[in-house]
């Protein structure tokens, strides 16, 4: 068993892509991700040929883009393809989101 620790890899970027330079396979990928409070403009956009579940993990995320609103924390929502949104922190803490996403037939590389 191999265990990633995904969040000390995060680095300055503020995000991880845990996928196939770490696992060896293409299937799944995982991305962690924080916001410094007021950080706005991460960009959220799955791509051609991919799926993404976006769960805000800790504080809330606002969105826009290909929807508008708030991302509440425990909320989830469902991006295909070329569906992009910006996510900002709005709070006074660090926000995190989780992604999981996966290949469809049209991006399996």
């Amino acid at each position: 068993m191999k265990v990633f620790d995904v969040v000390g890899m995060i680095g300055n970027s503020g995000e991880h892509i845990l996928g196939s330079r770490d696992t060896g396979s293409h299937a799944c990928y995982l991305v962690y991700g924080s916001l410094k409070p007021g950080e706005q403009g991460r960009e959220l956009k799955p791509g051609k040929g991919h799926e993404e579940l976006v769960l805000a993990l800790q504080g809330d995320l606002h969105l826009t883009g290909h929807v508008t609103g708030v991302l509440k924390q425990g909320q989830a929502i469902h991006l295909k393809g070329d569906e992009a949104l910006s996510a900002g922190n709005p709070g006074t803490t660090v926000a995190v989101y989780v992604i999981a996403g996966g290949h469809t037939d049209e991006g399996h590389h």
